[in-house]
C-alpha cells in the first residue's frame, strides 16, 4: 500500500503541477479519474458487499467540501467499489431538499441541517451523519468603510491589530449607523448554519443583540441590534460590494475573496470564536443507511481516508490545485491557498500563520461527537428556533438519532485492519468531548449540561431544569 500511496502522490504532483499558477492548464476531472482508476486497482482495500455502487453526492462551492473532491480524485471511492458523481448545488436549502427527496444519495451539509431536521425546525426528516468533514474554516468579514471605523477601537501592536478582535470594536460603528438612520445589516449563509450561530455568538459576547426567532418572525430579527439575513456563500462578496450588507460570516474562499478584490477585511475567524469547532458534515437519510448499510460504511471509509490525506504534510498544495478546478470550488488557486495552506490574510498584506484554520483529520476531526451536535441544539434553543424548553434528556436522545459514530467506528476499524489508520486515530470516547472554555467569551460548555450552558448567557432564552 505504501508503493500505491507513493505512486498516487507522484501522479497527483505531476498532473497538478501547473494548477496553482495556471488553472486553465488543469486536467479535467475525467482525465484525472481515468489515471487514478488504473492505480486504484493495486489498492489493498477490502471491499464490502456494496448494495448501491452508483452514487450521486452534492456540495456547495466551499473549500471544506475537500474530502469529497479528494476521495473522488485520488480513487478512494473506487477503492471501495463506489462510482460517485459529485454535483455542485446552488444553495443550502436545495442541498437539504434534494437529499430528503432522494435526488442525492448524500451531501456536504451544514452541521445544523440534519440536527434542525430532527429537532423540528424547518423541513423535518430523519437524516444522519457518520462523518464530520472539518473543523474551523469560517471568518467574519466587514466592508472597508466599517473596518475603517472599527480599527480605531482595536488594540494595536507593532502597527498591526491584536487578534482575536471582539465585536466590542464594532459596537460604536453600529451606533453610528443607527444614528444616521441606517439599520446595520450583516449576512450569514443559512438559518441553521454554523455561520449564523457563530456571528450571533460573536455579537452577543459584546452585548449586541442579534435577534430572536419567533413563530411570527422566522427571519430571527426580533429585538435585533444587527439585522442578519441569508446570502448563499459564493454571492457574499458581491452582496457586500453592492452595499446590501455591511459584513458577513462565511466559509472559505469567500473571506479571502473580499481581500483579493479589495472590498472588505476579515476581522476574526471561527477558530477564535470557538477553537476547533465542528463545521460541515456529510449527510445521508436514515433510510439510506438502513437500506444500504455496507455502502454507508464504504462511503465513510473513503471520506476518512480523504480527511487523513488532506492533513498529511505536503498535500495541501495539491489539494488547492484540485479544489480550484471548475467542477469543484472553481476559485482562483491563489485565493484558495490563502487559507488552505496554513495562513490567513486579514487586512491586505497582514497574512498570519493559522495552521489550524482548516482541519480535516487532526484532533479527531472526522468523528461525529455527540457533544458537537448538542452545542448546535443549545444555540437553536438560545435564539428561539426551538421555541419551547426541553429537558436535558431530550438533547441526548435527539442527537443520538442523528450523529452516528457507530457507522464511523465500523469504517475506521476496517481501515485499521487494512493499514490505512492506526489505532490511535480512533478516539476513546463516550461521544462527549471534555468540557471546554475555548470560546471568545470564556463560557464553559459541557455537552452533558446543555441547560447550564444555555442559562449562562445574558442574551437569549433561559430554561429551568425539567
Amino acid at each position: 500500500m505504501k508503493k500505491f500511496n507513493s505512486f498516487i502522490s507522484s501522479l497527483v504532483a505531476l498532473s497538478l503541477a501547473g494548477m496553482l499558477f495556471n488553472c486553465s492548464g488543469a486536467k479535467s476531472s475525467s482525465e484525472t479519474q481515468n489515471s487514478v482508476t488504473v492505480a486504484a486497482e493495486e489498492s489493498s482495500t477490502n471491499q464490502l458487499d456494496i448494495e448501491k455502487p452508483q452514487l450521486t453526492f452534492g456540495f456547495i462551492k466551499l473549500t471544506d467540501m475537500a474530502p469529497l473532491a479528494i476521495a473522488k480524485e485520488l480513487g478512494y471511492f473506487e477503492d471501495e467499489g463506489l462510482f460517485v458523481t459529485i454535483e455542485a448545488q446552488s444553495n443550502w436549502k436545495n442541498v437539504l431538499d434534494r437529499v430528503i427527496d432522494g435526488e442525492l444519495d448524500g451531501s456536504h451539509m451544514l452541521a445544523g441541517q440534519p440536527i434542525a431536521a430532527g429537532a423540528g425546525f424547518g423541513r423535518q426528516a430523519d437524516l444522519v451523519t457518520s462523518f464530520s468533514m472539518d473543523l474551523n474554516g469560517n471568518g467574519i468579514t466587514v466592508s472597508n468603510d466599517v473596518w475603517s471605523k472599527m480599527k480605531a477601537n482595536v488594540p494595536m501592536k507593532d502597527g498591526k491589530p491584536v487578534h482575536p478582535i471582539k465585536a466590542d470594536a464594532l459596537v460604536p460603528v453600529i451606533k453610528e449607523y443607527k444614528n444616521d438612520g441606517k439599520a446595520f445589516k450583516m449576512g450569514m449563509v443559512f438559518p441553521v448554519s454554523t455561520h449564523n450561530y457563530e456571528i450571533r455568538y460573536w455579537l452577543a459576547a459584546a452585548g449586541v443583540h442579534p435577534g430572536m426567532y419567533t413563530k411570527e418572525n422566522i427571519q430571527g430579527q426580533v429585538d435585533a441590534d444587527v439585522l442578519l439575513s441569508v446570502t448563499p456563500p459564493p454571492q457574499m462578496p458581491a452582496t457586500l460590494e453592492a452595499g446590501t450588507i455591511y459584513g458577513y460570516c462565511v466559509g472559505e474562499p469567500w473571506n479571502q475573496q473580499a481581500v483579493f478584490k479589495g472590498i472588505g477585511v476579515p476581522v476574526t475567524t471561527n477558530y477564535d470564536i470557538w477553537k476547533n469547532n465542528p463545521e460541515k458534515v456529510f449527510v445521508m437519510t436514515k433510510e439510506f443507511t438502513e437500506k444500504y448499510p455496507n455502502t454507508s460504511v464504504a462511503v465513510t471509509k473513503a471520506l476518512i481516508r480523504a480527511g487523513k490525506w488532506l492533513d498529511e504534510p505536503g498535500n495541501r498544495a495539491k489539494a488547492v490545485g484540485i479544489l480550484s478546478m471548475p467542477e469543484y470550488v472553481g476559485a482562483d488557486s491563489v485565493v484558495i491557498a490563502n487559507s488552505m495552506t496554513g495562513t490567513f490574510e486579514f487586512e491586505k498584506g497582514d497574512k498570519r500563520s493559522m495552521p489550524d484554520f482548516n482541519v480535516f483529520f487532526r484532533h479527531h476531526a472526522t468523528y461525529p461527537f455527540y457533544s458537537d451536535g448538542v452545542w448546535f441544539l443549545t444555540q437553536m434553543r438560545r435564539w428561539g428556533q426551538i421555541p419551547t424548553a426541553k429537558a436535558k434528556g431530550w438533547y441526548d436522545e435527539t442527537i443520538k438519532d442523528i450523529y452516528r459514530p457507530d457507522i464511523w467506528l465500523k469504517a475506521a476499524n476496517l481501515l485499521v485492519e487494512e493499514g490505512h489508520l492506526s489505532k490511535s486515530d480512533i478516539p476513546q470516547t463516550d461521544g462527549y468531548k471534555a468540557p471546554t472554555k475555548d470560546f471568545i467569551d470564556g463560557k464553559l460548555f459541557d455537552g452533558k449540561d446543555p441547560l447550564g450552558y444555555i442559562n449562562s448567557f445574558e442574551i437569549g432564552n433561559k430554561d429551568e431544569a425539567m
